[in-house]
């Protein structure tokens, strides 16, 4: 039995639509991304989404927006992808680490009083795992020193927090679409906000700061340039592959909780793995396990032939880019050193989950 980590999403019907674009020459600014927007704001109940040409894109689009500048310091976990962080610095300013929960891998509410100074403008939450962060209690640290918000949402397509979707708590959220990710447009993402003047912000930079979109010009050409912009927008074949897998997520969205749910039935009990306890509001981007016998554990599942990941094997604060000599921070580190990611999507049969159950109990 093969198991791969991720599972294909892209239907025949969705090349079809694809090809269908390419053959008509309009490839971009088109109405399927007009009808990808649509369908995101519908899905997770905010006011405004943009197409973006990635997550990272859409975070380093926000910190613009921000007005963030050298000087400033913005709150990131320090278990997370390496791109949370670069979207702060391409601003100048700083991105300051914080510890996290080791089970979780989510941002610590309580670590982030300790870190706030007067240079403070934002913090960045990351919804690890498609886990949602301890919303509640981040805002009201956020509102009394009047930190903004923005939120990772790179795995959280599907995660609720207090019947409310993640990335409509702070000034935006931003999404993933990246091959392994619950939907994909190859490379892609999408920013949510509900904030209307953010929003005409966000459609001005990432597209060179233009104030007028191409179907908003009377005369070809003719437009002027209000902001420092760049060129941030996806494809409208892309948009066109994701609004199809989007329609069809709600299903995915119901067989990974009921996988999840079920994997974590089989695997609470065994001695030698920590898991998370499981959460219906989660949208389970990856099941994560972690192990002092991760080497171990991956060798089995190399040999047994299931696919797996590694969310992250280094703590943002040990990269070389980032390292600081006096800098430790004992739960990111941990989580590091015994995490593993295992695969969780719809189409995994019981039948596969009990062989990824067996593998892991040899051990």
């Amino acid at each position: 039995m093969k198991i791969n980590f991720s599972s294909n999403k892209i239907k025949k019907q969705d090349i079809k639509q694809v090809e269908k674009i390419l053959k008509s020459g309009w490839l971009t600014h088109g109405k399927n991304t007009i009808n990808f927007e649509n369908e995101f704001k519908k899905f997770t109940g905010a006011k405004f989404a943009i197409t973006v040409s990635s997550c990272t894109a859409g975070l380093h689009l926000s910190c613009m927006a921000l007005q963030l500048k050298k000087g400033d310091e913005v709150i990131v976990p320090s278990q997370t992808h390496v791109a949370t962080a670069h979207a702060v610095k391409l601003t100048g300013a700083t991105p300051i680490f914080c510890d996290i929960n080791y089970l979780t891998g989510l941002i610590n509410p309580e670590k982030i009083k300790k870190i706030i100074t007067k240079k403070t403008k934002a913090i960045i939450l990351v919804h690890m795992n498609g886990f949602s962060c301890e919303i509640n209690e981040i805002k009201k640290i956020c509102k009394r020193k009047k930190i903004k918000i923005i939120e990772d949402c790179a795995h959280g397509l599907g995660s609720m927090y207090n019947k409310k979707h993640v990335g409509n708590f702070g000034i935006a959220g931003v999404f993933s679409f990246y091959p392994t990710k619950q939907i994909t447009t190859g490379e892609g993402g999408m920013l949510i906000t509900n904030n209307k003047q953010f929003a005409k912000k966000i459609r001005s930079i990432k597209a060179f700061g233009i104030d007028k979109d191409i179907t908003q010009r009377k005369i070809p050409g003719y437009y002027d340039v209000k902001d420092l912009g760049i060129n941030y927008r996806m494809t409208d074949f892309q948009a066109a592959i994701g609004y199809k897998q989007l329609k069809r997520y709600p299903k995915e969205l119901k067989l990974r909780k009921q996988n999840a749910k079920y994997l974590y039935s089989l695997l609470q009990n065994l001695k030698h793995i920590k898991i998370p306890k499981f959460n219906e509001d989660y949208s389970y981007f990856i099941f994560p396990i972690h192990s002092t016998k991760r080497n171990n554990l991956m060798k089995k599942l190399k040999d047994k032939k299931i696919g797996f990941s590694i969310h992250y094997a280094k703590a943002l604060h040990q990269m070389s880019y980032y390292k600081k000599k006096s800098f430790k921070m004992i739960n990111a580190e941990r989580y590091a050193k015994t995490n593993i990611s295992l695969p969780i999507y719809g189409a995994l049969s019981k039948n596969k989950l009990n062989y990824i159950y067996k593998a892991l109990n040899e051990i």
